[in-house]
């Protein structure tokens, strides 16, 4: 998928939102992580991004001295708020998050955390908003929409016709659902949970906006069920170990996303053991799989 991420400039999007798109590209941020000003004359600012010199010092640039309300953040992923500390001082403004970075389940006895210190799980919240609740200042009103999936942390924002929907939906990959961390069950239910809602564009963590997305939503969903089934025709046919899976499911893969694969096919497994659907030996990658009954 094409995008321009046009570092070094702020980038008018419509409906008085601005993007600025950090240049920090990777496997797992794309073209780079974005920070998005909302509002013209009294702003709210969602996602501060990673602490770069220059994307921060873009931000200020930006915001022209105009008051900014909030701090927005969608989860504590590092790419995401590495650069919080900056904003808040630049700005004085307050940091609304769904809560504290966290694991969707608790460790299996000899598992440890796949990727730790990759949230921040200290990073300064002054409101921790719910589900459903409006933040206002009064020119521009968001509401949280409690997306858990990607991370149990993750909170998307409704503005009007627009969505930013972080990591949840993006618009250049397939989100990262990686235990014990992401919940592929929570991950489901959330798409479900925005599918009928009605946005008519959707203001990604990382790529260009979804200007289809309820197409693009249901195409998500089709693909993690696709997926799913592919899952247990393997195990049908005799693969136990994952990494069975992944050689079998993901042929000619890059060896850099063969572990993120891997993840995704134990949240694949996690949710089909919740459901009664497979059976486990051992925890973990390190599990042995079979369909139930055999």
């Amino acid at each position: 998928m094409s995008f321009d991420p046009r570092y070094g400039e702020a980038v008018p999007v419509g409906n008085a939102i601005t993007r600025i798109t950090a240049n920090n590209p990777g496997s797992f941020t794309g073209a780079g992580t974005n920070t998005y000003l909302i509002g013209e004359e009294r702003l709210m600012l969602l996602d501060p991004g990673p602490d770069l010199p220059e994307h921060l010092a873009l931000i200020g640039k930006a915001i022209r001295g105009r008051p900014v309300s909030h701090i927005l953040v969608t989860h504590s992923h590092r790419d995401h708020i590495e650069g919080l500390q900056a904003v808040r001082d630049m700005t004085g403004a307050p940091v609304v998050a769904e809560g504290p970075a966290r694991l969707s389940r608790t460790l299996h006895p000899s598992e440890v955390d796949p990727r730790p210190g990759y949230a921040d799980r200290l990073f300064p919240i002054d409101h921790v908003v719910s589900d459903g609740e409006t933040i206002s200042n009064g020119e521009v009103s968001v509401t949280a929409v409690t997306t858990p999936g990607h991370a149990p942390d993750h909170v998307a924002f409704a503005y009007g016709d627009d969505f930013f929907s972080g990591d949840h939906v993006m618009g250049w990959s397939t989100t990262v659902v990686s235990p014990p961390e992401g919940s592929m069950r929570a991950y489901v239910a959330s798409l479900e949970k925005i599918m009928p809602m009605g946005h008519t564009r959707y203001l990604p963590g990382h790529g260009d906006m979804i200007d289809e997305p309820a197409r693009t939503v249901s195409g998500i969903r089709s693909h993690r069920l696709m997926r799913e089934r592919a899952i247990l025709q393997r195990l049908q046919a005799g693969d136990r170990a994952i990494s069975d899976i992944v050689a079998n499911l993901y042929s000619g893969i890059d060896r850099s996303l063969y572990d993120a694969a891997a993840m995704s096919v134990l949240a694949h497994l996690e949710m089909l053991y919740e459901q009664g659907r497979v059976f486990a030996e051992g925890y973990g990658k390190s599990a042995r799989w079979r369909p139930s009954g055999v």
